[in-house]
């Protein structure tokens, strides 16, 4: 799943591909039953192990005007030890008729009693006798409702045409299938499912197969049914229905689709070629062939607070905004989400959907992985957007959650839904994806590549955890991957790795490395310890590799003069130098590469407010840098400066004096690239200039404002004074800057525009305003839904940019108004992340007492990571904003 973010068994797997008939998967998969049973036995689970389900045969009735729908389930199922009652996952359905029976022929035998438990989301049928092991159907007849939040089986309502359109769709991880399917609803139980779905005329039907067989019903609709599915989980089922185009290629004999509503299947072209690139990519890779035949991509509109995409098998779902090209509106930026989110969901459709985790705390096997296949996929197929430099803002966006307090390892224990859904963050995804980048930089890439394929092989249609993983990779690459993976992923925190001192003796530097821990808020904390490979060179040199074991190591690099360690950025740790060695660095840092630049950069920032360097540290770099530095590293610059600037919330005295430095630092560097593109520039300094553009307007930059409301109310008659490529960086400028008239006139273009994807950007840009009664204005317009019931959660994150604690008072004074409007998996993160941006202490207390009040104590993780962040920004504020004035004194 895309947060808000893919052997040989083909030849079986084509068998079911065709339509193999459920009594004939149900009897192969019993045989595999006893086997299965004591698999299980180790998992995590919520329900009692007496029985495992093998085939789901489902028939869904949706009436979306009405938003219910009445459906059956027949289940075949192995009870694997006597009972008289069964218990399985369900949420919100009510049950009309309940049956089991042995065999076929035989009369069922009706359940006479129906335990619902709300709480839990189960539950239990009782049977007036004792049931023997051995296999059975079990048939449900009930009925359910459809929603209106990405969770479940939901409705999206849209303008096409001039006329009003709703189309439903499925979410379901991760523990949303109960809601419409009584189920197993656990990564563990995999079964094959056959779905029936019965639609009205003219509509289109989606699920993970495709269509069996159409027949016309009497009354004018239409039965359709779907292949049956290979063995999968429950989560990654899915339906849709709907008014959609769909267009097609055929790759390595899969058919590839993009499916969208009507009129705009144009602008998913991009995203189907991209694809096709794609699964010839991942097919070679993983040595093991996409097994479906079929592998749809389905645009919806809308959107969610929690997720962009999700990988059913044969069949993702994605928002528009994260997959289609406007041409009227897409960017550079644009252009590489829509591939990465494609990539992202496709690595899942084997890591994650041929091989599942087990259970929710080996989660990172199916995010961490998919995001770092989608960022070496990108590389590899676009080279031109030097996509290797992103690799430290990951590991950075990782260890701004991994040196707090409040963090937790990779591999996490998990017991409820709520946890479930709050695993799905940086350390899954970006810590998860920087430390399989270090470890296959440390076995090299062709061990890794091997190690993997063993994996898929060994493990396809099963379940797995972390060590099955580690076991493939060591035996393929002959070094102790597992110690090291154990380290950075059963225990949580960022390695420090000091660069004590460093002798330069006959042309060869000998260095002294000791390794502690980076802690944000625990600078007292006895260090965890780690084996971490480092990477060292001197600037002259060649690099050098040795792994800090024990908590010291000695290197020899060739070469005198400036070391670097951590070359290359491929390693998850802090590098922390002594004084006269980052002064060393620091006069050359504009000579080293662009990776390491992005790095020591990072580093410094990280360091210097943590009180470990200098707080000025990153700001003697900026100072250093040329106007011609790579856009990369001017992407950085900017996003430092833009984060001091969000420090001093509250300084007015102190923010402008850092505001303009940081404007006569930016201002020259747009200047010289200025608001026109040239011929034949590099994307990234296409993706530089809309940064610069937008950050220089957030630091109060007369010229950038001026110029943006100038493009602005040109365009109305002028389409080239607002082209696509500064579109979006225009209006946030004009946006965040806006006056009572402006704002008015961004609502009535809000609210006149047809597309349903440029609507909602634009409502959420009315969210932007930094005058905060026009920040108020907008909330009130998420609180009546105005621009539709997925938007106004949207509209309320918008606002809390520049007025959190605005933004979460209003939504807290709202609550149940505000809970309807956020879907499930995010409810319990939705709040304390509007005040994620506070530097007020009082927030603290409102944080405690609303997580007191309206969450579980295992539903409070993400409320405590807020809480750790508050307190570090003000400790921030206290002790290290005064070093940074102190400089820009000394540099007006």
């Amino acid at each position: 799943m895309q947060r808000k973010l893919i052997s040989i068994a083909v030849l079986t797997m084509l068998g079911l591909a065709t339509g193999m008939p459920a009594t004939t998967l149900a009897a192969s998969n019993n045989n595999t039953a006893k086997n299965t049973a004591s698999k299980t036995a180790a998992v995590t689970t919520q329900l009692p192990r007496n029985a495992i389900p093998s085939h789901y045969a489902v028939s869904l009735v949706p009436d979306a005007a009405q938003r219910t729908f009445s459906a059956s389930v027949s289940i075949a199922l192995e009870l694997v030890q006597a009972s008289d009652s069964l218990t399985l996952h369900a949420a919100d359905l009510s049950f009309r008729h309940v049956t089991i029976s042995a065999a076929a022929g035989q009369p069922p035998l009706a359940a006479d009693k129906i335990s619902i438990d709300r709480e839990h989301q189960t539950v239990t049928l009782h049977f007036p006798r004792l049931l023997n092991k051995g296999g059975y159907q079990l048939k449900l007849d009930y009925d359910g409702v459809i929603g209106t939040q990405a969770s479940g089986l939901f409705a999206l309502d849209y303008e096409n045409g001039g006329a009003s359109k709703r189309a439903l769709y499925t979410q379901f991880e991760n523990s949303d299938a109960r809601s419409m399917i009584p189920a197993w609803d656990e990564p563990n139980y995999k079964a094959t499912f056959a779905l029936e779905v019965t639609v009205p005329a003219g509509q289109t039907a989606v699920s993970n197969m495709p269509v069996a067989s159409n027949s016309t019903l009497a009354d004018g609709r239409t039965l359709v049914r779907f292949a049956t599915s290979p063995k999968m989980s429950t989560y990654l089922l899915f339906f849709a229905m709907g008014e959609f185009d769909r267009a097609t290629r055929v790759v390595d004999g899969t058919e590839l689709g993009i499916i969208t509503q009507k009129g705009v299947i144009g602008q998913g072209q991009y995203a189907l070629d991209s694809s096709a690139a794609v699964l010839k990519e991942y097919n070679d890779y993983f040595g093991v062939k996409y097994p479906l035949p079929k592998l749809d991509n389905i645009a919806a509109p809308g959107s969610s607070q929690s997720f962009s995409a999700m990988e059913n098998w044969g069949a993702i779902f994605t928002f528009e905004n994260a997959i289609l090209l406007d041409p009227r509106v897409a960017t550079q930026g644009d252009k590489e989400t829509s591939f990465l989110v494609a990539a992202h969901e496709m690595a899942h459709q084997w890591f994650g959907d041929l091989v599942t985790m087990a259970w929710w705390d080996d989660l990172w096997l199916n995010e961490g992985f998919a995001s770092w296949m989608e960022s070496r996929t990108t590389e590899r197929l676009n080279p031109e957007w030097q996509w290797h430099l992103r690799a430290v803002a990951t590991r950075e966006q990782a260890m701004g959650q991994d040196a707090l307090a409040t963090t937790h390892p990779v591999v996490q224990h998990i017991d409820t839904v709520e946890q479930a859904s709050q695993a799905f963050d940086s350390i899954t995804y970006q810590k998860g994806e920087a430390v399989i980048r270090m470890l296959e930089n440390y076995v090299g890439e062709n061990a890794w590549r091997d190690g993997v394929r063993h994996y898929m092989a060994k493990h396809k249609y099963g379940n797995t955890v972390s060590d099955d993983l580690w076991r493939a990779v060591e035996a393929a690459a002959h070094k102790p991957v597992t110690a090291i993976a154990h380290d950075f992923t059963l225990q949580a925190g960022v390695p420090l790795i000091r660069v004590e001192d460093a002798v330069c003796r006959n042309g060869q530097t000998r260095i002294r490395l000791s390794q502690s821990e980076f802690s944000k808020d625990q600078p007292e904390k006895k260090a965890l310890r780690w084996r971490v490979p480092v990477i060292a060179q001197t600037l002259s040199g060649a690099p050098v590799r040795s792994v800090v074991s024990g908590g010291k190591a000695s290197m020899t690099l060739p070469g005198c003069g400036a070391v670097l360690v951590n070359a290359g950025q491929s390693g998850y740790y802090r590098t922390q130098y002594a004084a006269p060695a980052f002064a060393a660095l620091a006069q050359q840092f504009g000579q080293l590469a662009t990776i390491d630049q992005l790095g020591l950069l990072a580093d410094s920032r990280a360091l210097g407010m943590a009180g470990l360097m200098p707080a000025s540290s990153a700001l003697d770099l900026i100072h250093r840098s040329s106007t011609d530095a790579a856009p990369q590293v001017w992407e950085a610059i900017a996003g430092t400066l833009l984060a001091l600037h969000r420090s001093y919330e509250g300084m007015p005295v102190q923010r402008a004096q850092l505001d303009r430095y940081a404007r006569q630092r930016l201002a020259p560097v747009l200047a010289h690239l200025g608001w026109q593109a040239s011929a034949g520039e590099a994307v990234a300094v296409a993706n530089l200039r809309e940064n610069l553009i937008a950050t220089l307007g957030t630091l109060g930059d007369e010229g950038v404002i001026a110029e943006a409301r100038r493009r602005y109310a040109a365009a109305a008659s002028d389409p080239g004074a607002m082209p696509a490529a500064l579109r979006r960086a225009i209006l946030s400028v004009v946006a965040e800057n806006a006056d009572a008239a402006i704002w008015d006139q961004l609502h009535a273009a809000a609210r006149a525009e047809p597309s349903a994807m440029i609507k909602a950007e634009l409502y959420g840009l009315l969210g932007e305003a930094k005058d905060a009664a026009l920040a108020q204005r907008a909330l009130q317009l998420a609180l009546n839904d105005e621009g539709g019931v997925t938007t106004s959660a949207a509209i309320a994150a918008h606002v809390a940019g520049n007025h959190p604690d605005l933004a979460f008072d209003f939504a807290l004074a709202h609550y149940a108004a505000f809970e309807q409007k956020v879907d499930a998996s995010a409810r319990s993160r939705y709040f304390a992340r509007l005040a994620g941006q506070s530097a007020d202490a009082a927030m603290v207390g409102k944080l405690r007492a609303y997580a007191g009040k309206y969450l579980s104590p295992q539903a409070q993780g993400d409320t405590n990571m807020v809480i750790a962040a508050i307190q570090y920004r003000i400790k921030v504020r206290a002790t290290r904003l005064p070093e940074i004035d102190a400089w820009l004194a000394k540099h007006p």
